[in-house]
């Protein structure tokens, strides 16, 4: 019963909210996972280095403050309430993995000569870790006790929080 409820409240939710405010915890990550995904896209088509160095400090951006809004809330919900001892220990090591990179991308002009290698390996790492997210984690988390609701609308102020110190 609760179950239907909380679906219930979801699907009202979506209807009546716009697509942004939508949804649950893991429809919130979803969708940061195709907005940056199209991030990389447009990287991968850029010509100007000027274009380059827009889009990968966005993709910075966006990635660094999903990961720790995804550390701070969703991982450690995520892990109480599954009891989970591998996945989450195996992203929060991808993540750090991530910030390494990033922060290699941050520092260097795009016109330098692994600039573009860099933001490409880490398109290909975000790709491999949002892959894993969504087939092992997602599936776990929407069979758990997770008040997948309440969750997402933490993490989206969170997000929301985050995004403007940033500005």
């Amino acid at each position: 019963m609760a179950t239907k409820a909380a679906s219930n409240g979801r699907s009202r939710k979506a209807s009546t909210s716009g697509k942004t405010r939508a949804g649950d915890a893991l429809a919130l990550m979803r969708s940061d996972h195709e907005h940056v995904s199209g991030l990389f896209g447009q990287f991968d088509k850029a010509r100007s280095s000027t274009r380059k160095k827009t889009l990968a400090r966005q993709i910075c951006q966006e990635l660094t403050v999903h990961a720790q809004v995804e550390e701070e809330i969703f991982y450690p919900a995520f892990r109480k309430a599954t009891r989970d001892k591998s996945l989450v220990p195996e992203a929060t090591v991808e993540h750090q993995t991530m910030k390494d990179l990033i922060a290699q991308i941050e520092k260097a002009s795009p016109d330098a000569e692994l600039f573009d290698a860099k933001v490409t390996v880490l398109g290909e790492y975000v790709k491999h870790h949002v892959k894993e997210e969504q087939n092992e984690i997602f599936p776990k988390a929407r069979k758990s006790t997770l008040p997948l609701k309440e969750l997402g609308e933490q993490m989206r102020q969170r997000k929301d929080a985050l995004m403007a110190s940033r500005h």
